[in-house]
């Protein structure tokens, strides 16, 4: 059993995270790939209690939990260890003829700490296939899904905490005040799916530069 965030304070959190993503553990592709095989076999562990959680808090059909719930996640899984290589190989790109014979090449590097806030209408497609992407691009991520639906949120968490070690990858539940304490943190990139008026406005300010 890994360690519980029940008690750890959102910056203390995050600063863990911080600390674990400096140690330079999520660049290798080798890691990244073992990541998400465990995430892989996590919906599978889990795939009876998600599929009860959603019954309790939306009233889905199997048929509809497993097809755009969990399926969606899987095939992002997939797509991910398929590409990994291919997404994270230096890009060359022109240079203007004043720069011969040099070369320039572009490389993606992830960007730190992500914060994914998952909706209610698809509570674990919506939280998970974020996560994909902030796995296979190297980065740890802090996870808040949504208070409106409680027993899903409950079996994420214990989904996460079964899975990650909470300074790579952990959990948080809560409501409205929780998800403003997050959105008020410096994340390096913010995934939340909405609509384009809430997700605007519950987007952080940055100063300028």
């Amino acid at each position: 059993m890994l360690a519980d965030v029940s008690a750890v304070s959102i910056p203390a959190l995050l600063s863990q995270q911080r600390s674990f993503f400096a140690t330079g553990a999520t660049l290798p592709l080798a890691f990244r790939r073992q990541q998400l095989q465990r995430l892989a076999q996590a919906l599978e562990k889990f795939y009876g209690p998600i599929q009860a959680a959603l019954q309790q808090d939306l009233h889905k059909p199997e048929l509809e939990i497993y097809g755009s719930e969990i399926a969606l996640v899987k095939d992002e899984i997939k797509l991910a260890l398929k590409q990994l290589k291919r997404w994270t190989r230096p890009q060359k790109f022109a240079i203007s003829p004043v720069q011969f014979p040099g070369s320039a090449q572009r490389q993606a590097e992830p960007l730190g700490v992500a914060l994914i806030i998952g909706p209610w209408n698809y509570p674990v497609q919506l939280i998970l296939a974020p996560l994909v992407g902030a796995i296979a691009a190297g980065n740890c991520a802090l996870l808040k899904p949504s208070e409106l639906t409680p027993h899903t949120s409950q079996i994420l968490a214990e989904l996460i905490a079964a899975t990650f070690d909470p300074q790579y990858i952990a959990l948080v539940e809560g409501g409205i005040a929780t998800s403003q304490a997050l959105l008020a943190e410096p994340f390096d990139h913010i995934f939340l799916p909405a609509a384009p008026p809430l997700a605007k406005s519950s987007w952080p300010q940055r100063p300028s530069t």
